[in-house]
């Protein structure tokens, strides 16, 4: 399957019906439905556009229903945007410095209060405070496009770190498309150092996976980590590693997001390797690369491959460690919403309702301003057994 995120949705329906070895008359009977149904729908005969369908098929399938649609996934439960994200757009859309246009009605910031700011940013986008480094980000960009014009050999680390920070910004609210275009601004800005690149290319790769490129996002990954690995690990640097070995991980989940099992396993184990390097405890690049964080992304690679119960184990390793709490508070929460999904899909969802929680305490905006984490507390809110807490949120939320 070299092209499944470019099948149609039938097309994928088929391939995973395969894969969980189910017979079409056994799988209608499990959605409810004639055998022709079945056919028809993996004929693409039969449109699927209920989102009730299409989740009841994913359940049936234990996959998510982002992973069914693939390219042409959106959140369901979330039509509008978070409020500010339009002036990242428009940010995004100026081009004064290359016009030689002055700025309009904006004071531009001196060049160390801007280093400051965008490593503020950093750690604003790393504890999940979105609305605050939403409000950073126009004025960031602005500055550090400033800075780069009248410096470009001091001034592009700055401008790489503020695309940078975007482009994850924007993905996690669901903006893949702006954030592919933070992330490409940070590649082109980054062009010519190689460290910089690689830093670029891990939120490149998130971005081509969030608008359904699972292929093109496996190749630059994998282009950037090995461009930048050290010929004996042994010697690497813990920074060169960090990035090296995120950028495996990123290669990883692209591979999962693809359905290639073996290629998922092979690199998250040279990340393995390198973690153990590394050690837990450290940011490097902005990655909280470490072994924890590879015990993570094994949870989020196996959602994606559709094996839910090796998610849930991988889950309970992983945060049983005491390095899970060293982690930054985002990190923690947005892995437990790929436990809460895991969990759903293993037919637990008291334990789904538990992690969903504790992901709100952790870092409430994870849970209420993410399109992903609203979804998952959707799909919780509706299990008959959900906790008063839950249907609480969702409520609150006008989550349904």
């Amino acid at each position: 399957m070299n092209s499944l995120e470019l099948l149609p949705v039938g097309r994928r329906v088929a391939y995973w019906r395969g894969r969980r070895k189910l017979s079409q008359q056994v799988f209608a009977d499990r959605l409810g439905k004639s055998k022709s149904w079945v056919d028809k729908v993996e004929r693409g005969v039969r449109s699927l556009d209920k989102v009730s369908t299409l989740q009841g098929i994913a359940a049936v399938l234990r996959i998510d229903t982002t992973v069914l649609l693939g390219r042409d996934a959106r959140p369901a439960a979330v039509t509008e945007r978070v409020e500010g994200v339009e002036r990242i757009g428009e940010a995004l859309s100026a081009y004064e410095i290359a016009l030689c246009r002055p700025a309009a009605r904006r004071v531009l910031l001196p060049a160390d209060r801007l280093v400051r700011n965008v490593e503020h940013a950093w750690i604003m986008f790393e504890h999940a405070r979105y609305p605050q480094v939403i409000a950073l980000v126009p004025d960031l960009l602005a500055g550090a496009q400033r800075v780069h014009a009248d410096d470009p050999g001091w001034g592009r680390p700055l401008l790489v770190e503020a695309y940078r920070v975007t482009a994850s910004l924007l993905v996690k609210l669901g903006e893949a498309d702006l954030g592919w275009l933070a992330a490409d601004r940070a590649m082109a800005t980054a062009t010519g150092d190689p460290m910089l690149v690689a830093a670029a290319t891990v939120q490149l790769g998130q971005a081509l996976r969030a608008c359904g490129r699972a292929r093109a996002a496996m190749s630059a990954t994998l282009a950037a980590a090995y461009r930048i690995a050290p010929p004996d690990p042994d010697e690497g640097r813990a920074p060169e590693l960090s990035l090296c070995g995120t950028l495996l991980i990123q290669a990883a989940l692209a591979a999962a997001r693809h359905g290639d099992d073996h290629a998922t396993a092979e690199l998250i184990g040279e990340a393995a390797d390198m973690a153990t390097r590394v050690g837990d405890g450290h940011d490097h690049h902005h990655t909280a690369f470490g072994p924890t964080a590879v015990g993570l992304a094994r949870v989020a690679a196996a959602l994606d491959l559709g094996n839910a119960s090796d998610a849930v184990a991988w889950h309970e390793k992983a945060t049983e460690r005491n390095a899970w709490r060293w982690l930054p508070a985002g990190h923690r929460a947005a892995h437990l919403l790929d436990a809460a999904r895991a969990y759903l899909q293993a037919d637990d969802p008291i334990n789904a309702g538990r992690v969903l929680v504790d992901a709100d305490r952790t870092a409430p905006a994870e849970v209420r301003q993410r399109p992903a984490g609203r979804e998952v507390l959707a799909q919780v809110a509706r299990d008959p057994h959900a906790s008063a807490t839950i249907i609480q949120l969702a409520a609150a939320l006008g989550v349904s």
